[in-house]
């Protein structure tokens, strides 16, 4: 089996672990705290900014581990547990390596364009109702 495929393997296997706990965290945040506040949503989001914090700055800071933990870890589970991660990661990035204006706008673009794209995908789905 190539690197390659094992590398979407990796993916994949982290992928599920993650989901399968997102959606575990969620449902007993909702049954625990009720739906008014997505308890479990932030709970999710901001754990796993820790954790991809955490991973990718270890596994830059030590060669020792094997390579393929970015794979299962960092994109397979915690890609897949919160994406939001992700984007607090590339920001966080930006503006510590100097590239300031770059995340300020990656946050701004993301913030509306976001908003933007739930809105319309809402309102198209209203049309087709």
């Amino acid at each position: 089996m190539g690197v390659t495929v094992q590398r979407y393997l990796l993916v994949a296997c982290g992928g599920a672990v993650g989901a399968m706990l997102r959606y575990f965290v969620g449902m007993m945040a909702a049954e625990r705290f009720g739906q008014r506040f997505p308890v479990g949503t932030l709970s999710i989001n901001i754990s796993a900014c820790f954790m991809i914090g955490f991973v990718l700055e270890y596994l830059d800071h030590h060669a020792g581990p094997n390579p393929f933990w970015r794979y299962a870890f960092a994109i397979g589970f915690i890609g897949a547990f919160s994406t939001f991660s992700t984007f607090e990661w590339e920001t966080w990035s930006d503006l510590t390596s100097g590239a300031f204006w770059v995340g300020i706008l990656y946050v701004a673009v993301s913030l509306i364009a976001g908003l933007v794209a739930v809105s319309a995908g809402s309102a198209t789905a209203r049309t087709l109702a």
